[in-house]
């Protein structure tokens, strides 16, 4: 009796870990798309793939943003059954419009950071000092740090205790050159990612155009565009899942 009481403690132990521990999603509060007069902010079934992968899992998601408050999306599909499930969420809308301050983080709750991606990212994930700061934390007590397409730009200042960038030495799958000048925004982004990620000393492992791609190398997660926001959802899961810790 005494043996299948601690069997049972040890399952639900296990069982729960899911339950207690949360995944924090980053996402942008930058709305101008340069100086073309058009909005931006984050894509949607960036955050809501993931989202629905993680959540099904028993992870709860907390949001952030680099000023905390309110976040734009863009396409809005709804179409997408998951898009609309979420888009469709009093608690998601609620989330969405008062995401957390850097300030309200702390780093030992989470399992995980999620960058999720927009061209807004491209102004204002690389020059948050507290969410680099965040991600090394997290990272280095043995969390998850993953980005899909432009979201990677929330990678590239982050540095680790000795000094070195997280990205160096990594295999990464950003949104490519090919896939910036396919939407024709190579001179409206202020840079470019995969070459700013290259300079931090990043491995670039990109696919064709549109393809879902993505890269693991070391608790370091990155997907190459939209198409591949689920998988990078599951690659995060399967991380997580590998300790039972996380």
């Amino acid at each position: 009796m005494k043996k299948l009481v601690v069997l049972l403690t040890l399952i639900n132990s296990i069982a729960g870990v899911a339950q207690n521990k949360k995944v924090l999603f980053v996402v942008t509060n930058h709305t101008q798309l340069g100086n073309t007069g058009e909005t931006t902010g984050y894509f949607l079934s960036e955050v809501t793939h993931p989202l629905e992968v993680l959540s099904k899992a028993g992870y709860k998601v907390d949001f952030v943003s680099p000023k905390g408050g309110s976040t734009t999306a863009y396409g809005v599909k709804l179409d997408d059954p998951i898009n609309k499930k979420y888009w469709e969420s009093a608690d998601y809308q609620k989330q969405l419009a008062h995401t957390l301050a850097p300030s309200e983080v702390k780093a030992k709750d989470y399992a995980a950071i999620f960058y999720a991606g927009g061209h807004g990212t491209m102004w204002d994930f690389a020059n948050s000092e507290a969410l680099a700061k965040i991600a090394q934390q997290i990272y280095e007590k043995g969390g998850v740090v993953a980005a899909v397409c432009h979201g990677p730009s929330g990678l590239v200042n982050i540095k680790l205790s000795n000094g070195k960038y997280l990205v160096s030495g990594k295999t990464l799958s950003p949104f490519t050159n090919e896939e910036e000048e396919a939407v024709k925004l190579t001179e409206v982004v202020p840079y470019s990612l995969e070459d700013k990620l290259k300079e931090r000393g990043a491995i670039i492992d990109k696919a064709g155009l549109w393809q879902d791609k993505v890269s693991v190398d070391n608790r370091v997660i990155t997907g190459q565009n939209p198409q591949s926001a689920k998988s990078v959802g599951e690659a995060i899961l399967k991380e997580l899942q590998k300790s039972p810790t996380l």
